[in-house]
Order: structure tokens, then C-alpha cells, then sequence
């Protein structure tokens, strides 16, 4: 009964499948989500041996055809990673001052108990020590300025440049209104503060997801050197980029998949067990 494991890799994959598309339809309406995408990888025995020499004998079968099985109990399928979908998700308006939507590539940079993490999700709020923090009070940090006599190599290399630290890029607000133009810059009654961290990375594919929204980057040379070209929109949030309609028909799909690859494996069982009955008349 080893080809059963055949049908068994099949179910593995395929359930891995349900569970990440269900994830999807249950944040179709989650703010600045990005949906997620498996890959498989398959193995077939006619890839590695040819058509050639797996043809099936031209004759009258007999019971003994029926145990050559050319190789296919080695066949598999496995899922060989997963992919986050980094398309832009429509901006709503909330008319919310608080709430910032992203149109470009970029991401917030937040500081969490964990370290420095991005986000594209812009329910903002302000907690009693007046700071700027994300939905799960995560503070949003400001953007990190560099002295342009660091960027000289003369000068950084006899002096010593201090470059502040997350806790010090900390957003804290005064009373009254605050306003947010495109580049992220944020005033109070008519005056500059300060402007939001908005970073872009060189590639999307490498960060990864961590949860509530957040993503971790672990390359600090994938930062963009350049100014973030993003916008922020304030009174509107990015809306998930999954198609919820889509996703239930994808859904919809891979659960019979499952189904079908589940009844293989119950018809396996069954042989077995009426094997296992006949031997023992004997």
C-alpha cells in the first residue's frame, strides 16, 4: 500500500491550500491586508523515465498487470512555499483625520515590543501620552534624518556620527488638529512637526508577514536609499486586495479538491481492509 502515499501528499497540499485562502476571505475586509498565494511543486515519474517507458501493454489484461505500477507511488505533490500578493488595494475614504492611506509601494515604519516593523495598515490613534500608535498601540515613528555631513565620507570618518535611535523617532503630538499632506508631513495649527516614516523596499518578496498586519524586514540592505515616491492620503485606508467573490470560488474549489483526494484515500483504506478479510478465510 505504499501508493498510498500518493493521495496523502495530495491532501496535505491541498489542505494547506484551503486554510490560506480561507485566511484570505476571513481579512477581505481587514485594512491594508495583502493576500497570500501557495506554490506547488510536483514530482511524476513520466518527467524522469519518458512517455517511452511507461506505455501500458496493448493485450488482454490479466491480475498481474495490475501490480507493475511503473514507478507512480513515487509520484508527490508538496507545497514549495508561499507568496504575498503586494497589489494595491483600493483607498476608502473614512474622513477620519487619523486614518492614512498608502498609494505606492511604501509601508509605516512602527516599533513594536519586537523591534522596528512596516505596515500598510493606517488606523491611527492617539494614546494618553499624546503619541501617534497604530490600532494594536504600536507608536509610528517619525522619519529617520541623516545629517548631510554624515553622507560625506571625509567628514563621517573623523567624526562620529550619531544616527537616533526608534525610541527617539517616537511621533507625540500637541492639542489641536493635525494635518497630513502627500509626503507625509504633519502640522498643527499651521505649523510643520515632523513627517511620517513611509519606506520602500528594492524587493516586496522578501519581507515577511508576522501578524496583526505587521512585516518584518531582515535585510537592511533591501531599504530604498531614495525618498519614498508613495503618497499618504489622509481620511481614507488602503481596503484588502483580495476579491472576496474570487476567493470563495477558489474556496469553493479546493475544499471538493480535498474532498476528492479524501475519498482516494478512503477507497485505499477499503481494498486494504477487504484484503486483509480474504486472507484470513485462508
Amino acid at each position: 500500500m505504499k501508493d498510498l502515499w500518493v493521495p496523502i501528499s495530495g491532501a496535505i497540499a491541498q489542505q494547506r491550500n484551503v486554510e490560506t485562502i480561507a485566511n484570505n476571505v476571513a481579512n477581505a475586509n481587514t485594512a491594508g491586508f495583502k493576500k497570500d498565494q501557495l506554490a506547488f511543486k510536483e514530482y511524476l515519474t513520466t518527467i524522469e523515465k519518458g512517455y517511452k517507458d511507461i506505455d501500458l501493454p496493448n493485450k488482454e489484461w490479466a491480475p498481474a498487470d495490475f501490480y507493475r505500477s511503473y514507478g507512480a507511488e513515487r509520484a508527490q505533490v508538496k507545497v514549495d512555499g508561499s507568496f504575498t500578493n503586494h497589489q494595491q488595494g483600493s483607498l476608502q475614504p473614512t474622513n477620519n483625520p487619523l486614518d492614512l492611506g498608502i498609494h505606492g509601494k511604501g509601508f509605516f515604519e512602527v516599533l513594536t515590543p519586537n523591534g522596528v516593523r512596516y505596515t500598510r495598515k493606517g488606523t491611527f490613534t492617539i494614546n494618553n501620552k499624546n503619541q501617534l500608535v497604530t490600532s494594536d498601540g504600536f507608536p509610528v515613528l517619525s522619519k529617520l534624518d541623516i545629517p548631510e555631513s554624515a553622507l560625506n565620507r571625509e567628514f563621517a570618518s573623523t567624526k562620529k556620527i550619531k544616527v537616533p535611535q526608534p525610541e527617539e523617532r517616537i511621533i507625540e503630538l500637541g492639542k489641536g488638529s493635525i494635518s497630513f499632506n502627500l509626503e507625509g508631513e504633519y502640522y498643527q495649527e499651521g505649523n510643520r512637526i515632523g513627517q511620517l516614516s513611509v519606506i520602500e523596499f528594492e524587493d516586496l518578496h522578501a519581507l515577511r508577514k508576522e501578524g496583526n498586519s505587521l512585516y518584518i524586514n531582515k535585510d537592511l540592505q533591501n531599504i530604498k536609499d531614495s525618498d519614498s515616491k508613495s503618497a499618504v492620503h489622509q481620511g481614507f485606508l488602503e481596503g484588502s486586495n483580495v476579491n472576496a467573490v474570487a476567493e470563495m470560488s477558489n474556496l469553493i474549489k479546493a475544499h471538493r479538491h480535498f474532498e476528492s483526494i479524501q475519498k482516494v484515500i478512503k477507497a485505499y483504506d477499503e481494498i486494504t481492509a477487504r484484503g486483509v478479510n480474504e486472507i484470513s478465510k485462508f
